[in-house]
Order: C-alpha cells, then sequence, then structure tokens
C-alpha cells in the first residue's frame, strides 16, 4: 500500500514540478533569457507571455517558439508536457517574427483598394484620357459592375464571414499584397474605360455566358466561405475535413481541398472572357498561380494533419492538380 501511495505521490509530484526552459534566439543560439518555475500544463502562449513580460519588443504575436531552430513553429495550444523536453536539455529557439498587423486589416486594404482604382478610371476620363467623356460598350459597364460586386464581396466577408487561424502576418505584406492588387486594378481598368477599347469579337454572345459564369463563380466562392465559418466555432482555431453541405455549391468539396480558389479562379477566367481584355487575362494567370500555390500548401495541411482525409481529392482543379 505504501508503495502505491508512493509511486501516486511521485506522478502528481512529476505533472506539477517547476521546470526552467532556457530560451535561445534561433539564429545566433544565444541565451535570450531563462523561464523558472514553468510547470507541465503551461501553455506555448503562456511561455510566450511571459517572454513578453521581460522583452516588451517580443509581443506574443512577433514570436515564434521551436524545438529546434529551423523547426516547425510551436502551436499556442501545445502545452510544455506535449513538447517532451529532455532532462537537463529544456531549450526552446525563438525567431523573431517582425513587426505584426492583423489580417483582417491587411484584407481590407487589399480589398478596398481595387475598387477605388477602378473607379478612377470608370468615373473620370477625362482625368485619365483627356477626353470629356469616354465612349463606351455596354459591356464596359458590365465589367465595372462585376469588378466592384467581386471586391465589395470580399471586404463583407472579411468583417463578416472569415475566421482566421492565424491573428496577425509580418506588415511587410501589406505593402507587396497592396501593390499587387492595387497595380492589376488600375492595369486592368485603363484597358477596359480606355476611349479606343473594342468589345469582344463575338458580342452578346460571348459578354452574357461569360457574366452568368461570372455570377455562378461568383456564388460558389460565397457558398465555400460560409461553409468554412460554420466549420470553426467562433472564437477557436479548430480545423476539421471539409465535406459537402446542403448547398449545392459545396459538391465541389468532393474534388478538391480548396473550392473557394477554383471558384475564384473561374469568376476571372469568365471575366476576362467576357471582357476579352489582355491585362485581364494577365491578372488571372497571376492569381491563378498564387492561389494554386495556396491550395497546394493546405492540400498537404490536411493530409498530413488528417489520416482518414479523402485521398481522392485535389488541391484545385478536379482530377488533374
Amino acid at each position: 500500500m505504501l508503495v502505491v501511495v508512493y509511486c501516486v505521490h511521485c506522478v502528481i509530484m512529476c505533472f506539477f514540478a517547476s521546470l526552467q526552459i532556457e530560451i535561445l534566439h534561433a539564429k545566433s543560439g544565444k541565451q535570450i533569457t531563462r523561464l523558472d518555475h514553468v510547470d507541465n500544463y503551461s501553455t506555448v502562449l503562456d511561455l510566450k507571455k511571459w517572454i513578453y513580460k521581460q522583452f516588451p519588443r517580443y509581443y506574443p504575436a512577433r514570436q515564434s517558439l521551436r524545438l529546434e531552430p529551423r523547426g516547425r513553429n510551436l502551436s499556442d495550444e501545445e502545452t510544455v508536457r506535449s513538447l517532451d523536453l529532455r532532462v537537463g536539455d529544456r531549450k526552446l529557439y525563438l525567431r523573431d517574427l517582425g513587426p505584426q498587423i492583423g489580417w483582417k486589416t491587411v484584407f481590407l486594404c487589399e480589398y478596398a483598394g481595387p475598387i477605388f482604382a477602378y473607379l478612377l478610371f470608370y468615373l473620370r476620363p477625362a482625368f485619365i484620357y483627356g477626353v470629356t467623356k469616354a465612349k463606351t460598350q455596354p459591356v464596359v459597364h458590365i465589367a465595372f459592375a462585376c469588378w466592384t460586386f467581386h471586391y465589395v464581396k470580399r471586404v463583407l466577408e472579411t468583417q463578416f464571414v472569415h475566421r482566421f487561424s492565424h491573428g496577425t502576418m509580418p506588415i511587410r505584406n501589406i505593402f507587396k499584397n497592396c501593390t499587387y492588387y492595387w497595380g492589376f486594378a488600375a492595369f486592368v481598368a485603363y484597358y477596359i474605360n480606355h476611349p479606343l477599347y473594342t468589345p469582344p469579337a463575338y458580342g452578346d454572345l460571348q459578354v452574357y455566358p461569360a457574366l452568368a459564369g461570372f455570377v455562378i463563380n461568383e456564388l460558389g466562392n460565397f457558398s465555400i466561405h460560409l461553409a468554412f465559418m460554420n466549420m470553426r466555432p467562433p472564437g477557436t482555431k479548430t480545423r476539421s475535413i471539409p465535406y459537402p453541405t446542403g448547398n449545392p455549391f459545396t459538391s465541389l468539396f468532393s474534388l478538391v481541398s480548396c473550392p473557394n480558389y477554383t471558384y475564384e479562379v473561374g469568376s476571372w477566367v469568365c471575366f476576362t472572357i467576357m471582357t476579352q481584355c489582355f491585362p485581364a487575362l494577365l491578372f488571372t494567370i497571376a492569381g491563378f498561380y498564387q492561389m494554386t500555390v495556396w491550395a497546394i500548401g493546405k492540400h498537404r495541411n490536411y493530409l498530413k494533419e488528417f489520416s482518414n482525409y479523402p485521398r481522392s481529392r485535389k488541391p484545385i482543379i478536379p482530377f488533374l492538380l
């Protein structure tokens, strides 16, 4: 009986015994600080907060803690116990991610900019082209409506639909992303609203079917974003395998991991056909490349995280890619 009591006591002491964890710089390997009195159930986020108290420059969102200098980023929810730190070698490596900015702020800047950039070319032809009133075709007005609808939708989704797994991103990305979105908006708008712009070769037979395709893909994209929102409870970072819901647009989940990207590429393909504009084609190709990179990364993460993830799915293009 005494042996059992002793063993239970040892287990309890093991669980609740305080630890010392050395925090090293990921690049130089030099010690930054040492955290004392850490228990097994402290989370990585707790460690970040303690580091922040000693070094206000390193606020939690700026920190990346790792088991190895070039290892994976530890999630905030992981506990010290789950890290299985060896006795005598309780070390973690900190990488400074640099100044951070909220994802929502970045997205709002990305998506609001193209609206105003396009408006400038559409509403002020005298300022841009030196003419009092540009000669426009119906497709020019339709293109303006489609462009504006897409980015207004994105702004509203950012504000009310999207739930981000990561709260922040490096602040330098806002300049890169805004340059991409705002620059392409001006590039596309300049040509479509130009007084010398010519309508598509097949006229209404080309414009209106492409417009219908654009609207369908936009509805599909919105449906996928709603499905993702409903799969993640508010205030959590829970991830689960996405499956089709009662919404027919979500049936694409059976074929690809990121149907939101599939639908978005479809929208811009239709926009390009509708306007028969070369800058719109370049924008579509650039967007497809970037979304393919993101889709492949997310697809790989699904496969690693879920052993029962459907192997038949492709990242972005059904049956192909």
